[in-house]
């Protein structure tokens, strides 16, 4: 069998491990939150703070959805026209034309050339976090972490183009499979690695300090038989006045980090609640499902580039002979992004699973649905949520349930027990 064919029958098999994962591993089935209640509790919110959280949301709106499509648009320019084959060689050029030198530091230049058009659409939505409070970074803080973010994603992207194309060269028939290999170690790699070395690029993270709290958070995590090596708490106040919590790590990385924000604003009995959600993620691995599932499509990803690139009129278009030219590297980007942005209503669909099943395990850790509905009260006051956000706009994005559908499950839950 060629290449081409063992390449068809690695992406099948992929795609099926992919879609086996998926349906034995995700919470398909979800805990009651009967509409009713949601209109109940959207109708017991106060009126004027469902109102500035849809203006917030609204004003954020043009700007987060003419970034998708200016990024579309930049990335289609660039991949299936001969204009991002050119920038890779010019970049290349000063280095004497070396399939390193186009590789590396083309690549990131076609990267920042997309990153630097969509600029404008991040500064926006920083003005509006101003605006409305939410943001307490100032102008300085958000160019250093912007340049932050350029650092890291550049060091990351940098060794991956330079792997990438290193591995076409040396096996040129069969690089895709040794490719998928590395994307898919790649993406756990970085599930280990993310939390302890790139996270603190952006935050400084403490010990939860001693005290009743903290021994209570210990104690229902050893209670829940979840092993945790840290409650950490994130400095965001120096950035946002939002709250929130996660879980992040794999093993041995595996902490939850509390957001200072959520000390000062919650009490006791929310937190905990905040960290019983996080708990359940520990508990039901997700963040090891997500990771399985992260390397199985990345891998499959990279063998489908293989399949869908070498179609002789896509690269006619880019002005390249083949996708493994460090040429083509804008053609596989323009592909990345249109297959995220098709993917990106199943990613947000599997998401709102997680996390419904999460917040189960929290009503049903704590026992405390008065605690968990007042915490979601909370979040969404404090992060000027929509608590019903568009149905379209919740299908296509929305990573978590909605403000009303969390308060409804934890009346739910309360009736089922009898409170």
């Amino acid at each position: 069998m060629s290449p081409r064919g063992w390449a068809v029958v690695t992406l099948a098999g992929l795609a099926l491990a992919l879609v086996v994962v998926t349906v034995l591993l995700i919470p398909w089935h979800r805990p009651p939150a009967p509409r009713a209640d949601q209109l109940a509790a959207l109708g017991d919110l106060p009126a004027e703070q469902v109102a500035r959280g849809r203006e917030f949301r609204a004003a954020l709106r043009p700007g987060g959805y003419a970034s998708l499509v200016v990024g579309l648009l930049i990335a289609l320019a660039l991949g299936l026209t001969p204009l991002g084959s050119r920038l890779v060689e010019l970049a290349g050029r000063p280095f004497g034309g070396h399939w390193v030198a186009q590789a590396v530091v083309g690549g990131l230049a076609v990267v920042l050339v997309a990153d630097l058009v969509t600029l404008p659409f991040s500064a926006w939505r920083q003005a509006v976090l101003t605006r409305y409070g939410l943001s307490t970074n100032g102008w300085a803080g958000w160019l250093v972490d912007l340049l932050k973010s350029y650092a890291v994603s550049a060091v990351i992207g940098a060794l991956a183009l330079l792997g990438f194309y290193a591995v076409i060269r040396l096996a040129p028939r069969w690089w895709w499979a040794f490719g998928a290999a590395g994307a898919a170690g790649l993406v756990v790699l970085l599930s280990f690695v993310l939390p302890v070395l790139v996270e603190p690029v952006f935050n400084r993270f403490t010990p939860m300090e001693q005290g009743p709290l903290r021994t209570e958070l210990m104690a229902m995590a050893a209670r829940d038989g979840v092993p945790v090596r840290d409650v950490l708490v994130a400095d965001a106040s120096r950035r946002t006045r939002a709250v929130n919590a996660y879980v992040s790590g794999i093993g041995p990385t595996r902490r939850v980090v509390v957001y200072d924000t959520l000390l000062r604003e919650a009490p006791p009995a929310e937190v905990t609640a905040v960290v019983a959600h996080e708990l359940g993620h520990a508990r039901d691995r997700d963040v090891t499902v997500g990771t399985l599932t992260g390397a199985l499509g990345a891998a499959a990803a990279v063998v489908a580039l293989y399949l869908i690139g070498s179609w002789a009129p896509l690269l006619r278009l880019a002005g390249v002979d083949s996708v493994a030219q460090p040429r083509a590297f804008p053609l596989l980007l323009a592909l990345v992004t249109v297959a995220g942005l098709v993917a990106a209503p199943v990613q947000a669909l599997i998401s709102r699973r997680v996390e419904e099943r999460a917040d189960a395990h929290a009503l049903a850790l704590t026992d405390d649905p008065s605690a968990f509905e007042s915490m979601q009260r909370r979040l969404a006051t404090v992060n000027l949520a929509d608590p019903d956000p568009p149905r379209w706009e919740y299908l296509y994005s929305a990573t978590h349930p909605s403000t009303v559908e969390r308060m409804a499950a934890a009346r739910a839950y309360a009736r089922e027990a009898g409170r």
